[in-house]
């Protein structure tokens, strides 16, 4: 089981920057990518963007404003995000996916942290 814990939330107004940081637990399998995906009240949880073997993917709507970056030794992930916007706001959850000896993946989630952009 890995354990992640976001921190880095915050109140920012429009245009500003926040990197958010994830720190994983030790696992014995392989953390095979991590990400970031959001939740706006009365909204799904969304994917924002994940970090696996392939590269970087991002969401159309933070392309171009938003970079995430894997230290996959120390299982972090960061999300520095600029020219933020007040549609950015949300909770903000990080996500990693482990894949076990079997070939069997199994997703764990941070407890999440706000992020509120004013106007």
């Amino acid at each position: 089981q890995v354990q992640l814990v976001e921190s880095g939330g915050g109140l920012v107004q429009s245009g500003g920057s926040l990197r958010l940081s994830c720190a994983g637990s030790s696992s014995i399998f392989s953390i095979i990518a991590m990400g970031w995906y959001r939740q706006a009240p009365g909204k799904e949880r969304e994917l924002v963007a994940v970090a696996s073997s392939t590269g970087p993917n991002y969401a159309d709507s933070v392309k171009g404003r938003f970079t995430i970056s894997r230290d996959t030794a120390q299982n972090r992930v960061y999300l520095q995000m600029d020219s933020l916007k007040p549609e950015d706001t949300a909770v903000y959850y990080c996500k990693a996916i482990v894949q076990n000896d079997r070939g069997n993946k199994f997703n764990y989630w941070g407890q999440g942290t706000q992020v509120t952009v004013s106007s």
